[in-house]
């Protein structure tokens, strides 16, 4: 009964690889169906990534379009402004404008005031009243006179108001382009906000893609493989485990032949961003040359492959059982892939060779989370797939390493628990 029960879970398959840690930058993707146990449910776990794909591009044309609007929101601030510094302009000349009348204003007036004065001292004022024709004629010139004097001191009132709305004027289109200028601050950060989204969604639509491509690879791979099986074909209704199964190891070996661990699992300071805390899905593996063999630490059966990856570079992931216990190992930073998906391999097959120098996009290459030739080891519980969650909590220390930088060995078969 009990190995019926185990049998039934050996080829339950690692779907998207959600195992990144933050270091690997991958986007958990939440599917909508149980573990897959049928060919079915792999299926429609495939349906369900596409489906979130297209949401996902939806939203990020959503994105684009509010960048096109508030870009545009920006133009039309910026040609106001430019508007308004026109129309400074205009009231500045028509301040000094004013000011050039009001000084000849003032002095026109200062001269008839002078005229005045200097008829009243002269007695030529009384004179010019005095020689009226008539009563009517004496009023007319009093108000003659009168109107000059009004006049003058009318036109200087005027300009000195016009002068006044004018620099309100100025002042007002100084706070309305004070206020467009942190109209357009406020799009242009906006704008960069929804670029940082956009470029989330790109990343999530890189990594969504990629597992989009390796869920149809494992669609085809077990479609071929149940087709073969020995057991009538029940289409989408077959069983996983009715169409391979995976071996069973008494225990671990190393991956190479000889290494040492120049980075630990677990909490780390991320040497690439320079992040603390950043979290170590495995272990690096150094002192090996880029083409060095890599083996299974396990037999298994290989349930996903991930190429040229931006951060991980070549991927391996394989399903293993060890000791009655379901695992997944992977192996990242590959410089070549020997396997392909559904392979049974055994922990002499040799999966790949080391990567990690000639492949850092520091070098040149595509992998952006490497910095020299290592390879990344991690082991996870389960036979994992999307819909087991978070992937730290089931991330353990690959068994057989003490897990303490520095540490070396020379064999496979050597061993700490």
């Amino acid at each position: 009964m009990i190995k019926k029960i185990r049998k039934k879970f050996f080829c339950v398959c690692l779907l998207f690889f959600i195992t990144f840690s933050s270091t690997f930058g991958i986007v958990p993707v939440k599917a909508a169906t149980k573990n897959p146990e049928t060919l079915g449910d792999l299926k429609q776990i495939l349906a369900d990534l596409k489906n979130q794909k297209a949401k996902n591009d939806a939203e990020k044309e959503s994105t684009k379009q509010q960048i096109n609007n508030k870009k545009k929101a920006i133009q039309n601030a910026e040609d106001e402004i430019m508007k308004t510094e026109a129309d400074i302009e205009k009231a500045e000349e028509k301040i000094q404008e004013s000011n050039l009348r009001i000084e000849g204003l003032k002095i026109q007036t200062e001269n008839v005031l002078g005229a005045l004065q200097q008829l009243q001292n002269q007695n030529i004022y009384l004179e010019y009243l005095t020689d009226s024709s008539s009563i009517t004629e004496f009023v007319m010139r009093i108000s003659a006179i009168e109107q000059i004097t009004a006049s003058n001191k009318k036109s200087l009132e005027d300009l000195e108001n016009l002068i006044k709305q004018n620099e309100k004027l100025k002042l007002d289109l100084a706070q309305k382009e004070k206020e467009l200028e942190a109209k357009i601050s406020n799009l242009e950060k906006a704008v960069k906000d929804l670029y940082g989204d956009l470029e989330s969604y790109d990343k999530f639509a890189l990594d969504i893609d990629t597992q989009i491509k390796t869920a149809q690879s494992q669609v085809d791979t077990y479609k071929e493989l149940c087709a073969k099986s020995s057991k009538s074909y029940l289409g989408d209704k077959e069983l996983l485990t009715d169409c391979t199964t995976t071996p069973y190891n008494a225990g671990w070996l190393k991956p190479l032949n000889k290494g040492s661990i120049t980075s630990l699992w677990g909490s780390r300071t991320d040497p690439i961003t320079g992040k603390e805390s950043s979290w170590h899905s495995g272990i690096d593996i150094g002192r090996n040359a880029e083409g060095t063999p890599i083996y299974a630490a396990a037999a298994g059966t290989v349930s996903g492959i991930i190429t040229r990856y931006s951060c991980g570079g070549n991927m391996v992931f394989i399903n293993v059982v060890v000791g009655g216990k379901q695992y997944t190992t992977y192996y990242y930073h590959l410089l070549k892939i020997n396997v392909k998906m559904g392979q049974v391999v055994t922990q002499n097959t040799i999966i790949g060779t080391v990567g990690g120098g000639s492949t850092s996009t520091s070098r040149g290459g595509y992998d952006r989370c490497t910095t020299g030739a290592h390879l990344h080891f991690g082991v996870m519980t389960g036979f994992y797939s999307a819909e087991t969650g978070t992937p730290k909590s089931r991330q353990i220390k690959p068994p057989g390493f003490n897990n303490k930088k520095g540490y070396s060995w020379s064999t496979r078969s050597a061993y700490y628990g």
